[in-house]
């Protein structure tokens, strides 16, 4: 039997729809046709979705036998290729759509797999693995581990630094669920103290290079930026909730986001999601699609600074992306511009002869669905030049302009969400020609076949699919406060804050009957602009210390910010400003206001020796308390001797 003898058929309207241009009669039957069959795809594939996806979540799921509970497994293969494994990633993406789906649909079983993934997290944060300890944060960067919960200690691409921005985002929206149900005792007392490790580890190592969201190389991954910002943002929201503080959030986020515009590459109208690493891909990547659907804010509209869906900069890069692979796979031939193709992780790959992806797919139509409900909910379109291009190819008349739906350009305005709906679908029905008659999807699919292939009942696929499902129902997850989290700061620094580090340890004592009961959690407190403890002054340090490849440097001294003298506990300081002539190491350290510390500067060697500089100690006294709840911060900047 041919490979593709077993396929679903409905991924007929790709074909039908190119026969025709957009506005013709028999295109719109076509689109109407198009859209029934992504309609009956979705409603057969929707329940065997959520069953393979729950069957892959320990300790019960039918396909997670041996799986710790609360483990999302990546997939139940265990050769070519093996994926019996956690990723911190994938299962944090997996959680989230679990989480807004709970949100808008109460479950009481989909709530026990939440409390089961919050203990597990829990655990977990505490492994030591070969990315480092828990004692300073760096151990959370590991990208995955065996599915009992303990380390994986093979060769791998680490650290990846996007694991614990995802999970905090994660375990957010319970957390809000939580609160705006009238249980913020719960939500601070067992949530809050996994998610402040996440995000204390993403303010003081996002500037930090690590392996991009496909394990491949390293660099600056655009996904891990754009997801760092919105869980710096959504936990500095959520701490105001819960009448505490993530200063280190507030501090470092807008610099974060500052950091993320120069992915942008203006001359190509896309995003470059890799740099500082891997040169020889163009950077057209799904990592930049998957970085604007989960940071997708209903409430921000078209915001290019965010990457929102529907900006232009979001659109000119789903053209661009796309566009890369129409000539690259066999199964694209005869597709013409403007109708969907199959799409993959990045043209140049190699990974399994380099496929198309099921989730990438997935992804190339939420966005699109995404971008419908914004404008809907606004009741208009612009089109910017920049998003021309992306608009011509669906509607070839199309002018630069604003189309409103109670307009004179009103039948313009739904001409066009049409023309973008079809569209989306098309990504649609590609995956759904290539899903098996039972509906299982694999991580791929063959690039000359459309036979899947690779890790079979991938978790990451079915909850893409599910995303994609529901955002083209028009059912969306809530904002993350991203209007108060867009402002660029006047000069972009790289500002990492030390963070501080504590085990959860009260994960496994949910009270029981946590059941709705919307608006309990009352008025929502306002955005934080100012410090709750004004007693902590941000004390930057900034020492010039030529090194060696291999060697760290630290800073140690009489407090117990600075370790107490144990250079076991002192404060790792950055090298992401290091140049040969500038060799500049930095730290931000929360002290306490008017405190006299002594200190020095350490280099540590590769093999754990320690090379102190010379006498004397360094002496500092931190600023005052700042007034009227302003944030106190200071700086010294030093050369080593």
């Amino acid at each position: 039997m041919h490979a593709l003898s077993s396929l679903f058929v409905l991924g007929s309207c790709a074909v039908q729809a190119a026969l025709c241009h957009p506005g013709a009669a028999r295109d719109k039957r076509d689109t109407a046709i198009c859209k029934r069959s992504v309609d009956s795809f979705i409603e057969k594939e929707t329940p065997i979705a959520w069953a393979r996806l729950l069957c892959n979540i320990g300790p019960n799921g039918c396909a997670a036998s041996g799986a710790a509970s609360g483990v999302v497994v990546a997939s139940p293969s265990k050769a070519n290729p093996d994926y019996w494994y956690t990723w911190t990633r994938d299962a944090s993406l997996v959680l989230t759509g679990i989480a807004d789906a709970f949100a808008h649909n109460y479950s009481s079983s989909l709530q026990g797999t939440i409390h089961n993934f919050v203990a597990s997290q829990a655990k977990l944060q505490g492994v030591s693995n070969p990315s480092g300890s828990f004692s300073n944060g760096a151990g959370l960067g590991e990208p995955k581990f065996m599915v009992d919960l303990t380390q994986f200690t093979g060769e791998w691409g680490r650290p990846q630094r996007d694991g614990p921005p995802l999970r905090a985002i994660a375990l957010i929206q319970y957390a809000k669920w939580l609160v705006n149900n009238g249980y913020k005792a719960t939500a601070k007392d067992i949530v809050w103290p996994v998610i402040k490790n996440d995000l204390a580890y993403t303010a003081q190592y996002w500037n930090e290079t690590g392996f991009d969201l496909w394990e491949e190389v390293p660099g600056s991954s655009f996904f891990t930026i754009a997801s760092s910002h919105r869980a710096l943002v959504e936990g500095a929201d959520l701490a105001a909730q819960l009448g505490t503080e993530c200063r280190a959030c507030i501090t470092v986020a807008p610099h974060v986001l500052c950091f993320q515009q120069s992915f942008w590459k203006a001359s190509g109208g896309y995003v470059v999601s890799n740099i500082n690493g891997g040169e020889y891909r163009s950077g057209k990547d799904a990592n930049s699609l998957l970085a604007s659907i989960h940071t997708f804010d209903p409430a921000v509209g078209c915001d290019a600074i965010t990457f929102q869906p529907c900006s232009d900069r979001a659109l000119s890069n789903h053209k661009a992306y796309v566009d890369s692979f129409r000539s690259v796979y066999a199964i694209n031939s005869g597709i013409p511009q403007g109708k969907a193709v199959a799409v993959g992780r990045y043209s140049e790959d190699v990974y399994y002869n380099g496929n198309p992806w099921y989730l990438a797919n997935f992804a190339a139509a939420e966005q699109l669905y995404d971008a419908i409900y914004v404008w809907k909910k606004q009741g208009s379109v612009t089109i910017t030049q920049l998003s021309l291009p992306f608009f011509k190819d669906l509607l070839p008349s199309i002018t630069p302009g604003t189309y409103s739906s109670s307009s004179p350009s009103s039948p313009t305005f739904q001409t066009i969400l049409d023309a973008v709906l079809a569209y989306a679908d098309g990504f649609i029905d590609i995956a759904a020609k290539y899903t098996p008659q039972d509906g299982y999807l694999a991580e791929q699919y063959d690039r000359s076949t459309g036979a899947p292939l690779s890790a079979a009942h991938l978790t990451w696929s079915y909850s893409a699919f599910l995303t994609a499902a529901e955002r083209r129902a028009g059912i969306v997850p809530s904002g993350w406060s991203a209007t108060n989290g867009r402002t660029l700061p006047s000069t972009c620094s790289r500002v990492q804050v030390a963070g501080t580090y504590a085990l959860a340890t009260a994960t496994t004592s949910f009270p029981a009957n946590l059941t709705p009961n919307p608006g309990a959690g009352g008025a929502p407190a306002p955005f934080p602009t100012g410090c709750i403890d004004a007693g902590e002054v941000y004390v930057t340090f900034n020492a010039r210390v030529a090194t060696q490849w291999g060697q760290t440097v630290k800073v140690v001294g009489s407090s117990a910010e600075v370790g107490g003298w144990n250079v076991g506990k002192a404060v790792s300081l950055s090298a992401s400003g290091y140049t040969a002539g500038n060799p500049l190491w930095s730290i931000t350290v929360p002290m306490r206001a008017g405190a006299a510390v002594q200190y020095k500067y350490v280099k540590v060697n590769s093999d754990g020796s320690v090379q102190w500089e010379s006498d004397p100690n360094r002496s500092l006294t931190v600023a005052a308390a700042a007034t009227g709840g302003a944030c106190a911060a200071q700086t010294v900047n030093d050369t080593w001797r």
